[in-house]
């Protein structure tokens, strides 16, 4: 079957990736255990107790068989029984032990690997998440770091006890039998051999099948919260072979894993009983020549048994080994990304107490990616008390103006002030505590309506919530049954467009700011809610600054000074009269939204 894009985009990148610069992903999970390092020893003490109660006991089966079955002496069989036993439970309290350590270390180690790489995330600019997607940083934050929590359980319980085992086993055989001890040798260097080839063959695809993650993650999540549209135009067809693709790309590679453990447990299996047979045949000629007792027979076969059962287990961890790595490799990508907006060495406290509270002085943008500025010499002012509202057509950089404010981006030439102080020398934290934000898609979290409010300021009381509400028009929710407990689905669903868009103000409201950005935040109100805001918000927001990024002009019709941006440069700014008089732009959105005789001016 030939492969599908996804496989030939995820090859691409693989020999992209091969030929750059081994990632320091080991340095990573190194500092990640390095804080658990006291967990860590009691791990590997408990572990011992495990192996010697395990060894102990062939041991003490091969004295008893060639002492008290020899020599008929119950005391003998008391007294290695015994000490059976005892090893047994030591081996026991030291596997529960080492267990409820092992996972305990690793859970913090994929609980620390989840944070750092989410911490990263919220550093990103605009462009750092556009270079992962949503459905990546999801996978790399949930799944990948699952994989490695799991795969280092399975090394810690799995591999490192292999080397001690081996060890000590074919010492024990050498100690018992020369030749027994070269044959556990030889075994035990063939398994690993076996081992190692079936790793080198699965690493790459290991490799693949997170990258396959990725893309069903990307792809199912788009299918799912876009799936109004898919119904409505009739692509369901389309969008579930999409699916199939993916799909199919990634069990075909999971069956090409599994193969590989098929046949390397199948091999194993055939060597272990190959090896059972070859002890008891050698050892009953060496017993027969006088080289040995009969009793050791039983104990050179557990000591094979045990090696090659710890290789076959750790044969089964380090296939996962190479996917581990690979997600490891993947959680370095995030946090070696160098974000674009950071915080000054030092950092500068903003001047509230002025009259104007943000300046856009001769500021321009442009994105690294782009051939001409996004926003090109802005110059205005926004200040305490008034009402600056922005309009233009589509595309002409709106909401970018927003993004400058919050620094979600940095101007490429000129400068913003907020509060007298250039914005990249003020913390990003202290600048957006004094700026509360409607964005332009109404978001709301799950939870309830009062939990979504104390977004804007957790330590707001009822009262303010209430009072937010009725300023914000939001009165159906004292028609809830539950009020502020009412729940809220994801995202907001389970309400209106136009009810959204209220609570989001409220949750604004709620912060007592000092600069309000209504990023088109009117679009799905009516024109009489959207009147009545208004007028609560100039009375609400008279001490604050307020930025009104509008498409209807019945929004900013009062506003004291409106910006025209065309093509990202400022084509007009006034009051409505004049800019009606003086701006062909603004003139003519205006009369595209209304009739003649209604337009003032």
């Amino acid at each position: 079957m030939s492969e599908t894009t996804i496989e030939q985009e995820l090859r691409r990148e693989a020999k992209e990736r091969d030929g750059r610069p081994a990632r320091p992903s080991l340095s990573l999970l190194a500092s990640l255990v390095v804080p658990y390092r006291g967990l860590a020893v009691a791990t590997l003490v408990a572990m011992l107790f495990d192996l010697s109660g395990m060894l102990l006991i062939p041991t003490q089966l091969s004295a008893m068989i060639n002492t008290a079955v020899t020599t008929q002496d119950a005391s003998e069989f008391l007294v290695h029984g015994g000490l059976m036993l005892a090893a047994a439970l030591a081996g026991s309290a030291g596997y529960i032990t080492s267990t409820w350590l092992a996972s305990r270390l690793c859970a913090n180690v994929g609980r620390d690997l989840r944070m750092r790489v989410y911490r990263a995330s919220l550093s990103f600019s605009a462009t750092d998440f556009n270079r992962f997607g949503t459905g990546s940083m999801i996978t790399r934050t949930l799944s990948d770091a699952n994989v490695v929590q799991q795969t280092l359980l399975m090394t810690i319980l799995m591999i490192f006890p292999v080397p001690i085992m081996c060890a000590i086993s074919v010492g024990l055989a050498f100690a018992t039998d020369f030749v027994m001890g070269w044959v556990l040798l030889a075994v035990t260097l063939v398994t690993l051999a076996i081992s190692l080839v079936a790793i080198r063959g699965t690493a790459p695809v290991f490799t693949r099948l997170q990258g396959f993650i990725d893309a069903m993650n990307a792809r199912l999540r788009e299918a799912i919260t876009g799936v109004r549209v898919v119904r409505a135009f009739g692509r369901e067809r389309l969008t579930r072979e999409r699916l199939d693709e993916t799909f199919d790309a990634y069990a075909r590679n999971a069956i090409r894993v599994n193969y590989v453990f098929a046949t390397t447990d199948l091999m194993t299996f055939f060597i272990m009983n190959g090896v059972e047979s070859l002890i008891m045949w050698l050892g009953a000629d060496r017993v027969g020549a006088h080289a040995m007792q009969i009793g050791s027979i039983s104990a050179l076969i557990e000591y094979a048994m045990l090696i090659l059962f710890f290789m076959m287990m750790a044969q089964f961890a380090m296939l996962s080994v190479p996917r581990a790595l690979a997600c490891l490799d993947r959680a370095v990508e995030v946090l070696e990304v160098s974000p674009q907006i950071r915080d000054a060495e030092e950092c500068k406290e903003p001047a509230m107490a002025g009259e104007e509270v943000a300046c856009f002085d001769h500021a321009s943008l442009r994105y690294a990616d782009a051939d001409e500025d996004t926003l090109c010499d802005l110059d205005f002012s926004i200040r305490r008390g008034q009402v600056c509202a922005i309009i233009g057509n589509t595309g002409s950089g709106k909401s970018t103006v927003a993004k400058m404010l919050l620094r979600f981006c940095d101007a490429t030439e000129g400068s913003l002030r907020f509060g007298g102080v250039d914005v990249r020398e003020i913390s990003q934290e202290t600048l957006r505590s004094h700026i509360a934000y409607v964005p332009q898609k109404a978001w709301l979290f799950s939870g309830t309506i009062a939990e979504n409010l104390r977004h804007g300021r957790a330590d707001a009381t009822d009262e303010e919530l209430w009072h937010a509400l009725d300023v914000a028009q939001a009165s159906f929710v004292r028609e809830l049954p539950d009020g502020l407990d009412s729940r809220v689905a994801q995202g907001g669903t389970n309400f209106s467009g136009g009810q959204r868009q209220r609570l989001a103000i409220a949750r604004a409201l709620v912060r007592q700011a000092d600069l309000y950005v209504f990023d088109d935040s009117f679009s799905a109100l009516d024109f009489k809610t959207d009147a009545a805001l208004r007028h609560a918000l100039a009375s609400e927001l008279s001490d604050a600054a307020t930025l009104i990024i509008a498409q209807r002009v019945s929004t900013i019709h009062d506003a004291n000074q409106i910006v025209v941006l065309k093509d990202g440069r400022i084509v007009g700014l006034g009051t409505h009269d004049a800019l009606m008089q003086t701006c062909e732009t603004y003139r003519a959105i205006a009369q595209s939204q209304a009739r003649k005789e209604d337009i003032r001016g």
